[in-house]
């Protein structure tokens, strides 16, 4: 099974290929974690991902399109794989298409997760991070014990420039611009499932599989 997952930021996409992809028994391809792991390590790439990420801009085509070419041939993809956070335009799922043609593959399914914006800017800008061990809460859905610390080691929590509500509206303008178009480009190739992204966890996966395996039987 090789899958893609898209949607915007917010509609539980790191959640559900974590789930997806065991459920598939193929590893998730994150760039996500690659830039997170980037920039924690204070590497090149990271410093320079950072400076788009903290305003909530896109990392530049050719840095991502690298390190998922170089992801796509390790051993354990060659199977399949569920990527999460790539293509994210139209251009990249171009560069994608070619990638797997150079592995003589194809994609099976590209599943888009729906979520209304409001319903975004409400996940993500309740988040507050601890400084201290990372544990991240929401001010709704899993508040601390005592408001503002941390239940863990007490530390003050704090809310990350990426969960203010103003960087999340940049960040869905920035996904209406140039990742959107790729639901029309996938849905033209008949690649395309769309599922909403609301309720129990349990349920968007339930909705996710369902989806999958209809439109890959169809394909097959």
């Amino acid at each position: 099974m090789r899958a893609v997952l898209v949607g915007p930021p917010g509609a539980g996409k790191g959640t559900q290929a974590q789930i997806l992809a065991a459920e598939l028994s193929i590893p998730k391809v994150s760039t996500g974690d690659i830039f997170r792991a980037n920039v924690s390590g204070g590497t090149e790439l990271g410093k320079k991902a950072k400076e788009y990420m903290d305003r909530g801009d896109l990392v530049p085509d050719e840095v991502t399109n690298a390190m998922v070419k170089d992801r796509l041939a390790q051993d354990d993809a060659v199977e399949g794989f569920l990527l999460d956070g790539f293509p994210r335009n139209v251009p990249q799922a171009e560069t994608l298409q070619g990638m797997l043609r150079d592995l003589d593959t194809r994609l099976d399914v590209v599943l888009e997760l729906r979520v209304d914006e409001d319903e975004v800017v409400r996940r993500l800008s309740g988040r507050r991070s601890c400084p201290q061990c990372g544990r991240v809460y929401h001010v709704e859905y899993d508040a601390p014990k005592v408001e503002g610390r941390c239940d863990d080691d007490g530390a003050e929590l704090y809310q990350r420039d990426d969960d203010r509500e103003e960087t999340i509206r940049h960040r869905l303008k920035v996904y209406r611009d140039q990742t959107a178009p790729l639901v029309e480009y996938y849905e033209n190739e008949g690649l395309l499932a769309t599922i909403a992204a609301t309720g129990p966890v349990a349920e968007v996966t339930g909705r996710a599989m369902d989806a999958i395996r209809e439109k890959a039987g169809a394909g097959s």
